[in-house]
């Protein structure tokens, strides 16, 4: 087709590709044109040719030209591309529905319910759905509470893992016990190996000495130790030798609200604070160098500092609450947890996974142990017949001075060794049993008549 003169053609990208046609805007069974043959159209336009010689230079159809006539240049209009089908459209009613009634329904649980009504497709299509129409949970702000000087303590239990040098093979599971005062952040600790209710009152006894007093409240987790159960009428049923030694020393035990750890704050935010500045990257021997490095570390770092949340530092703070504390008892705390053990036959008593001795002299191989917080004590019938310190870790044992009065047991002697009877000079060669039946024989054919 002939252009009119001085039209240079359709204009062309720097690759020599014509640009992409021009999309109509008008309905059905309207023509097409490309940007080149409307910009033709409109230069000829504007040479003064009417409707019909345009059309028929151009060989379209004379609606067409008037049409883009009376447009002129604009942009093309492209109207919305039509979804395409999912497998999952026939359910997206369904699970809307479910997730509103019910936000916390999982996807793999609406995936089983929707397979049930005739769903083919996979998980993924499930969740990527649920992540459009699930409702956003409310956002809302922590509220930060502040309790008086002396008023609470918050205590709970957080597990590490250590291998010690003196045995470098093993690993071992340790527990850091962590009480903190709530008004001056002060924090004490001490690292375990049980968390069984003699080391839970033994920790808290040390805690109450080390701080010269006990505070008003203690907000503990669930943890078994503390709390034993709930009941409908009474609430919160705590452990009875717990409720002993909050008598003793005159506290109130709270336990927090289930799966709310954020109720007990205070105490869970040090946890983190004593793993990453003081636990990682250090070495320790055994449990006690264990202590020792943390009881350091908390004289010299954690309590001298500066608490980022109360812009204060932690034992001047302290130095203020601790005359708010309740005063320590003038009597030790003196529970007894009652328990049966058998004695083994080396003469020790397992309490606790260590090994406490009884005397030599003790008949009974069932015997009563009392285990208070800072002593194991063995009785007999009712008579004390040993008392030995509590002992950290496990598989430790300790024989007490005096236990052990008679000679001890040799090993056997091995073959052709002698055999030194109870009197000096008594030896006697050791010799098979073969021998003595030898002699028995002899014996009894000299007895016959």
């Amino acid at each position: 087709m002939a252009l009119p003169p001085g039209f240079r053609g359709a204009p062309r990208k720097p690759g020599g590709r014509d640009l992409p046609m021009l999309l109509p805007i008008g309905g059905r069974g309207e023509s097409v044109v490309k940007l080149g043959e409307l910009m033709m159209i409109l230069d000829l336009h504007r040479q003064g040719l009417s409707v019909t010689a345009i059309a028929r230079r151009s060989g379209l159809d004379r609606k067409t030209v008037r049409k883009y006539i009376a447009r002129g240049l604009e942009a093309p209009a492209y109207g919305p591309r039509r979804p395409r089908a999912r497998v999952i459209d026939p359910f997206a009613a369904y699970l809307r529905e479910r997730v509103t009634a019910w936000p916390g329904l999982t996807g793999s649980r609406l995936l089983r319910e929707i397979k049930q009504l005739g769903y083919e497709g996979g998980y993924t299509a499930v969740t990527d759905f649920l992540r459009d129409v699930r409702p956003s949970p409310e956002g809302r702000y922590e509220v930060r509470f502040e309790t008086p000087p002396g008023h609470q303590g918050q205590v709970d239990f957080a597990q590490f893992q250590v291998v010690f040098t003196d045995e470098p093979t093993t690993p071992r599971i340790v527990w850091l016990f962590s009480m903190v005062l709530g008004y001056s952040r002060l924090i004490w600790a001490r690292f375990v190996v049980h968390q069984d209710l003699a080391t839970v009152l033994r920790c808290h006894v040390a805690a109450f000495e080390a701080l010269g007093g006990s505070p008003h409240e203690l907000v503990y987790d669930r943890m078994k130790t503390a709390v034993t159960g709930e009941n409908d009428e009474r609430g919160i049923v705590y452990n009875r030798a717990l409720i002993d030694l909050a008598r003793h020393y005159g506290f109130h035990p709270r336990a927090c609200q289930p799966y709310r750890a954020k109720t007990k704050g205070k105490v869970e935010r040090p946890f983190r604070y004593i793993r990453e500045d003081f636990f990682l990257a250090r070495s320790f021997r055994n449990l006690e160098d264990l202590n020792d490095q943390l009881q350091r570390w908390l004289s010299e770092v954690a309590n001298p500092r500066r608490h980022a949340t109360t812009e204060r530092i932690v034992n001047e703070a302290f130095a203020e609450e601790r005359p708010h504390l309740k005063p320590l008892p003038l009597a030790p705390f003196r529970a007894v947890l009652r328990l049966e053990r058998r004695i083994s036959r080396e003469g020790m008593v397992s309490v606790g996974g260590n090994f406490y001795s009884v005397p030599d002299s003790t008949r009974r191989r069932l015997v009563e142990v009392h285990t208070l917080a800072d002593e194991v004590r063995i009785y007999e019938d009712g008579a004390l017949i040993a008392a030995h310190p509590v002992l950290e870790g496990r598989n430790q044992r300790r024989v007490a001075a005096g236990h052990r009065k008679g000679p001890l047991r040799q090993p056997p002697p091995a073959p052709g060794e002698s055999v030194r009877l109870t009197r000096a000079g008594d030896i006697v060669a050791r010799r098979a049993l073969s021998f003595y039946d030898a002699v028995a024989r002899r014996l009894a054919q000299e007895s016959r008549p």
